[in-house]
């Protein structure tokens, strides 16, 4: 399990992922580049999603676990193409992003503008308990 700085706190958020890694597209399975920063009101995930579409993106909270998935398709390339060099990935995907303490999933907001998923957490006004939801993804507009 990886884990990615998110500030110079000692604020952390880890990368769980019920596949393995980033290199597990041997599995059918990738998972999208990510950036996770936080902000004066919260944390803002952004996640590089090029050639999707939001009704295909789906993503749930369970606690203080953050779930994105879906799955590109590979709708542009020809039959019997013969690759050069092949660095997008298509298919099935799925992204784990469990929070550290102090943010609200429940109040999160999502919105997909070209290309990119981009999630605002805000801070946790007052202590509520972790319940499971999904996020509505807005076209970012």
């Amino acid at each position: 399990m990886a884990i990615t700085k998110v500030s110079l706190s000692t604020e952390f958020v880890t990368r769980a992922s019920t596949i393995s890694g980033r290199d597990s597209a041997v599995n059918g399975h990738w998972v999208p580049n990510t950036d996770v920063y936080a902000t004066s009101t919260g944390l803002v995930i952004k996640v590089e999603l090029a050639g999707m579409r939001s009704e295909n993106l789906e993503i749930t909270v369970e606690g203080n676990r953050l779930r994105i998935s879906g799955d590109r398709p590979d709708t542009c390339r020809a039959q019997k193409a013969s690759f050069l060099v092949m660095e997008i990935n298509y298919g099935p995907f799925e992204s784990i992003l469990e929070l550290p303490s102090g943010y609200d999933l429940g109040q999160a907001k999502a919105s997909y503008l070209n290309g990119f998923l981009r999630i605002d957490v805000p801070l946790i006004a007052a202590a509520s308990p972790p319940k499971s939801t999904r996020l509505t993804i807005s076209d970012g507009r």
